[in-house]
């Protein structure tokens, strides 16, 4: 009783008060936050606002002002008529070759980087950190650099200016970011976890399956979402690897911003440029609080 009594008049903490310069501090670092975020958000603003209006509007009002009359038309056109060179069917057939490329693209390259990861890291090897080093140098070579040895290559095996040249040029260079990520992921995971599995009698596939692969969900969120953004916003390779009828849709809203042809319709660029950017958008905003959560799983060990 005297216990309680002695721990019920022992003082509590109080917390200190919050000074006038910590005040101003914080609110000064608002400011400059919504002053970046309004910086950074301007031109999606004027990118939204312009394809919501008429030509007409565009040429007589201001650049960032609203839309007097709500118009679509520019979406519209942008999707199914404008034109990317002698054809005018919009980003429709564009859109669609890009989802069938980066949706096998993203799939391959991460289920490839977890079993890479899977070996380096938990089934030692001679030669594994070398043969983990010549990936790694694989990621810092620029784009530029393997555009004419995969033309080759392409030609050789007969997917030059096809979908699945372009999915397995993807695939190729995107290895080396997927083995990375879950190589650093799977570090963290005990090796006394793989050596209780093989005591029970579980192989090589079995532990993958049944132990790594449902542990990896937040690192398989950020593989998912860096291998789509990338594939999904390349242009080179798009240009470089593909033909009429297979190519992405980063080169039709190339091709469509500079056409050349009739009246330079902005509303109709801004339009297009949205509905290309749409999807990496909408990945980030469905997923993106799991991205720096996976980032940092594998980041205590390796």
């Amino acid at each position: 009783m005297s216990d309680l009594s002695a721990f019920s008049a022992a003082p509590r903490a109080v917390a200190a008060p919050t000074r006038p310069g910590q005040i101003a501090l914080r609110w000064l670092l608002f400011s400059l936050l919504g002053l970046f975020a309004l910086f950074y958000l301007l031109p999606l603003f004027v990118m939204l606002t312009t394809s919501l209006k008429s030509l007409e509007e565009i040429r007589s009002g201001s650049l960032v002002s609203l839309p007097r009359e709500v118009t679509f038309e520019a979406w519209r056109t942008a999707w199914s008529g404008a034109c990317t060179g002698i054809q005018c069917e919009g980003l429709r057939p564009y859109f669609w070759n890009s989802v069938l490329l980066a949706v096998p693209a993203v799939l391959i390259s991460t289920f490839l980087g977890a079993a890479n990861g899977y070996i380096i890291a938990q089934w030692h090897f001679r030669g594994a950190n070398l043969i983990f080093s010549a990936m790694l140098f694989g990621c810092f070579i620029p784009f530029q650099v393997v555009l004419l040895p995969m033309a080759r290559m392409l030609g050789w095996m007969g997917l030059a200016g096809t979908i699945p040249g372009l999915i397995f040029a993807h695939v190729i260079y995107g290895i080396g970011f997927t083995t990375l990520f879950f190589r650093n992921f799977y570090v963290t995971i005990p090796s006394d976890l793989v050596k209780a599995a093989k005591v029970d009698g579980a192989g090589f596939f079995r532990i993958f399956w049944s132990i790594f692969l449902p542990l990896s969900l937040p690192i398989i969120v950020v593989t998912v979402i860096w291998q789509f953004t990338q594939i999904w916003n390349d242009f080179l390779f798009g240009v470089s690897f593909s033909q009429a009828g297979t190519q992405p849709v980063t080169v039709a809203l190339n091709n469509i911003v500079n056409s050349t042809t009739g009246v330079k319709e902005y509303n109709v660029d801004m339009a297009a440029a949205i509905i290309a950017g749409l999807p990496t958008l909408l990945v980030y905003v469905v997923a993106g609080k799991y991205f720096i959560r996976g980032l940092t799983a594998g980041s205590v060990k390796g």
